[in-house]
């Protein structure tokens, strides 16, 4: 058997320097020697085999908000490491009280949205450059833009910390004549109109606008601030007057609804304008100020002319109903909303024409006009059919069904004490068919009004069954 000579096998400086260091080596290396041999090995990998450098290997062992977070110490960011990790905290202590309350939690992890973290350190640590260089609005606007980016349904509590931030940092901005502040202002009252509390968001608001009065100051979409400010304010005036409505403060709640109006005014907005006046008018109504309330809805009513808005028109007729009702003006009131049906029903408002026609189905069925009534709650019932809404539907039924019974109970009142065959006849004809009979002394003659003459439905029979005299 032929036995092939060695091979000779030509070892690196890699292999030989590991080589020694095996147990079963008997070379003892020297301590200096050994540290020298380890440089050279990580010096001959990174040439020759692409090796790893220390930051490279961290990278890869940690999670990259470790990553993030060491990131900010190295390069000597402190306050914002701070920062960052205290709104790490927050998020997992969010997190966990989710969890608690439901099974499922939707939000990923910070650790797994590394844009979120990119942003952090991104503007965090711009924003502490300008600040030790004393630049605040710089600051101001790299925390602007985080509260930007977080704005949305799961991280506005995100928002919301930088805007508080903001704020603070907008008092120190003096160079550009108090335009930061007055931004600073209109987030915090957003802030606090989001969690309710209207008191707070209302001061903010004041203080966004007297900032901004007299100025030019425009958004970046390009509409004034003062503009802007005056429409916060007017909306937080007439949610603050809704509560102390529901309190029964009505002073209160005039005396607040009229300063929103002359803000209104100076905001030069028709259509702001008359919304206020409309709520003050309905405020004067609900402490029992007809003839100012009425004063106030014609205003409005000048206003929706002006601007050639129907549906503007079609509200302040319908208040102004309301009005004359309390009054005690029945035809006047009929008139107004007789009106306001004839302008929904030409824009498509058909929850309008609900309401509407359900006031003068109310209005005439008080008067004892119960087949007015009945004419008015039957076009209301139809109405709800077509929009397929169950609970009005249900509503505009029992109303219907009410009328109706009124109207039943006349004829036959007037039937019974006729006491004459016609009107027999009639009643016993009622008694075997169940159907709506009508009898004209004059022509001598009966008239049987079927459910099908009242509800027409050609494409759903099954709709007959809805009719209040089936329930």
């Amino acid at each position: 058997m032929t036995t092939f000579p060695p091979v000779p096998v030509t070892s690196k400086k890699l292999t030989v320097l590991a080589r020694q260091k095996l147990p079963c080596s008997s070379v003892t290396v020297p301590r200096t020697q050994l540290i020298k041999e380890k440089d050279d090995i990580d010096h001959y990998l990174e040439q020759n085999f692409k090796g790893l450098s220390k930051e490279e290997v961290a990278a890869h062992r940690n999670s990259y908000k470790k990553s993030v977070c060491v990131d900010m110490l190295r390069d000597g960011y402190h306050k914002s490491f701070t920062e960052l990790f205290a709104l790490m905290e927050q998020w997992d202590a969010l997190r966990h009280a989710a969890e608690v309350r439901s099974l499922f939690w939707l939000q990923r992890p910070l650790e797994e949205q590394p844009d979120k973290l990119d942003n952090f350190y991104h503007y965090l640590t711009r924003a502490e450059t300008a600040e030790r260089q004393g630049y605040y609005e710089e600051v101001y606007n790299n925390l602007y833009a985080l509260a930007c980016y977080f704005d949305n349904s799961e991280d506005k509590w995100v928002r919301n910390h930088f805007y508080g931030r903001c704020f603070n940092i907008a008092q120190r901005v003096k160079a550009d004549g108090g335009k930061k502040e007055a931004e600073a202002h209109a987030h915090m009252g957003l802030l606090f109109e989001e969690e309710g509390e209207l008191l707070e968001a209302a001061q903010h608001y004041e203080a966004f606008h007297e900032l901004t009065q007299g100025r030019i100051w425009k958004d970046e979409t390009g509409q004034l601030l003062n503009l802007l400010a005056c429409e916060s304010l007017v909306r937080t005036y007439r949610l603050l007057s809704d509560r102390m409505l529901e309190n029964k403060e009505y002073k209160q709640a005039i005396k607040i609804l009229i300063k929103a109006s002359e803000i209104a005014k100076e905001g030069n907005d028709r259509s702001m304008e008359g919304e206020a006046a409309l709520y003050l008018g309905s405020a004067h109504l609900a402490a029992g100020e007809y003839e100012t309330a009425l004063t106030v809805l014609h205003r409005y009513c000048e206003i929706a002319t002006n601007m050639d808005d129907d549906l503007s028109l079609g509200r302040a007729y319908e208040v102004i109903a309301k009005v004359l009702q309390s009054q005690g003006e029945m035809t006047e009131a009929i008139k107004y909303l007789e009106k306001v049906v004839k302008i929904a029903r030409n824009n498509f408002q058909s929850l309008d024409v609900i309401r509407a026609s359900t006031m003068l189905g109310d209005i005439h069925n008080e008067r004892g006009q119960y087949s007015k009534a009945s004419e008015y709650f039957q076009q209301a019932f139809r109405t709800t059919v077509e929009l397929m809404k169950t609970e009005l539907m249900d509503e505009t039924k029992v109303h219907f069904g009410i009328a109706r019974a009124h109207q039943m109970m006349v004829m036959m009142k007037n039937y019974i004490e006729s006491a004459d065959m016609d009107s027999l006849n009639c009643l016993l004809s009622w008694k075997e068919s169940r159907t709506q009979i009508k009898y004209d002394p004059i022509l001598g003659m009966t008239r049987r009004d079927t459910e099908d003459d009242i509800y027409q439905y050609p494409d759903n029979q099954e709709e007959k069954s809805r009719s209040p005299d089936n329930q």
